[in-house]
């Protein structure tokens, strides 16, 4: 039996990273999901001081920016369904 089938995942994020190429989100269990920024066209464009002003809602479970009406779900990153 593999070890994964056992493991939970958590689809909470406890942090996330910025850089003008990349958006990185941070898990509780560990694992790191980074996607490109221009996959979201919003952050991308932003300046810094508005894509670094964000913060987790839903007890981990999304990212909201405010100046910029954007919020993304970490169950989305991931693939799932919201």
């Amino acid at each position: 039996m593999s070890t994964l089938q056992n493991k939970q995942f958590s689809h909470t994020a406890n942090n996330v990273s910025l850089t003008p190429e990349e958006l990185t989100v941070f898990l509780d269990d560990g694992r790191k999901v980074s996607v490109p920024l221009y996959y979201f066209p919003k952050l991308e464009n932003a300046p810094e001081e508005q894509r670094n002003n964000f913060e987790l809602i839903c007890r981990g479970t999304g990212i909201h920016w405010e100046d910029l009406d954007e919020d993304i779900s970490v169950a989305g990153l991931l693939g799932l369904p919201d």
